[in-house]
């Protein structure tokens, strides 16, 4: 989770180096040279990451990361440097952590924390850095995809040089410079496999009641979640949900091994793209074209954090497939993914809404809240968030933001992104782009 200390956040002078990515599972550093042990290795370490990160206080945390696409107000289409961004961002109080994208996106990692703690605090330091951007004439935009600009990335290092290559065009620059997502960490819990699988059940559901990415070059896309239809057109092994069984480990083990190798680490600051489709369980069985060296749990660890699924286990689980979303609107993606993974009263009743739904990623990414039958299962969905929520904690200003949103949206069948389509087809009004926040 994004479990980082509560201190205040001061900008570093560059963006963290992608050789130190995000932090592996306890017990395996990315510069663990200790052999894998075959696939009985890989299966220990994907059961590590289901297990809980030790803490202080009490569980049911939720740790929030937002990304936004940040425009000039005056220019929209200009590419904003990330100097230039960097410049113009306070210290943010609140614990954030800021980081940037290949493509310049503006990323706020807020520390673990329950719920209303880490709404506060996150909104906080949103409302400080939205106050700064745009005393520098830049605004972050609430939206999951670059409504105008072509992607063109800005950090020219190893790690992303190599996953360029690796992943190509068209869709490999759209993804790593022109999207943004709310990304939801949650606590493992006692039962980390029944939180794995709300994860799972409700995201064609939670993908249609926040999609808001329907625009490219300034017009209409054809889908409601633009984003997460460039996500589905990447690499399959390494973006397509992990299959489910009866044990969430064994499932992460075997997704790991069959996802196809992305690069390798040659030194501490050299990175290759991996070629020829060769996968990590290729690579332990040391078939033609696997590199030359046994991997080690360092390689392994490395190879994780290259994988995107839409929920991730990373001793806590990151929820990864929510658009972005305008300030009034993100509290409301948190709050409800929250109640209806957390709390199990809640869980029940959507569950039972949302089975039907399991399998519809593509269906839900392409028309939103438009399908009757994830409209049907979002309404329930929020119905049981609602309830859920003053026993957990949240404010009665959050739970009337979740419930202006249900109103506005859920009931009327109709995702965030109908909103900004419906302006575009309307045509350009007098001020600013209903996508800037």
């Amino acid at each position: 989770m994004t479990a980082r200390p509560a201190a205040r956040s001061r900008l570093p002078a560059i963006p963290p180096l992608p050789e130190d990515p995000p932090d592996p599972p306890p017990g395996v550093a990315h510069a663990d040279r200790r052999p894998v042990g075959g696939i009985t290795g890989v299966a220990e370490f994907a059961r590590d990451c289901f297990r809980e990160l030790p803490r202080d206080g009490e569980g049911g945390r939720v740790g929030v990361e937002l990304e936004f696409l940040v425009h000039d107000r005056a220019a929209p289409e200009r590419h904003v440097p990330i100097d230039e961004i960097a410049r113009a961002l306070p210290p943010l109080p609140g614990g954030s952590r800021v980081t940037f994208e290949p493509g310049g996106q503006l990323e706020l990692s807020g520390p673990a924390a329950p719920l209303a703690e880490a709404v506060t605090a996150m909104a906080g330091d949103l409302g400080l850095a939205g106050r700064a951007l745009a005393g520098a004439g830049l605004a972050p935009a609430g939206v999951g995809l670059d409504p105008v600009r072509p992607p063109r990335r800005q950090l020219r290092l190893p790690r992303y040089d190599a996953m360029a290559e690796f992943l190509g065009g068209p869709y490999g620059p759209l993804m790593m410079c022109s999207t943004a997502s709310v990304q939801v960490n949650l606590d493992l819990g006692e039962r980390p496999g029944a939180r794995w699988e709300r994860a799972h059940l409700l995201g064609p559901v939670l993908v249609a009641a926040f999609a808001n990415s329907p625009l490219a070059g300034g017009r209409p896309c054809g889908w409601m979640s633009g984003r997460q239809a460039v996500w589905e057109r990447l690499d399959p092994t390494r973006t397509a949900p992990v299959p489910a069984t009866a044990d969430p480990a064994e499932d992460w083990a075997g997704y790991l091994l069959d996802a196809r190798l992305m690069l390798v680490r040659d030194g501490a600051d050299r990175c290759r793209p991996a070629r020829g489709g060769v996968t990590f369980r290729d690579w332990l069985a040391g078939r033609p074209g696997a590199p030359g060296r046994p991997p080690t749990l360092g390689d392994l660890a490395y190879h994780a954090t290259t994988v995107f699924p839409p929920v991730r286990p990373r001793g806590w689980l990151e929820l990864r497939y929510l658009d972005a979303q305008r300030p009034d609107a993100w509290p409301v993606c948190v709050a409800v993914t929250y109640a209806l993974i957390m709390d199990d009263r809640a869980a029940d009743a959507a569950l039972q809404a949302a089975e039907p739904c399991r399998d519809l990623w593509s269906e839900a990414a392409r028309r939103g809240l438009a399908a009757p039958r994830l409209a049907r299962a979002a309404e329930a969905c929020f119905r049981a968030a609602l309830e859920a929520l003053p026993r957990l904690g949240a404010s009665p200003v959050l739970t009337g933001e979740v419930a202006a949103f249900a109103d506005r949206h859920v009931s009327r069948g109709r995702s965030p992104a109908a909103d900004l389509v419906e302006a575009v087809t309307r045509g350009p009004g007098s001020g600013p782009p209903t996508w800037l926040t």
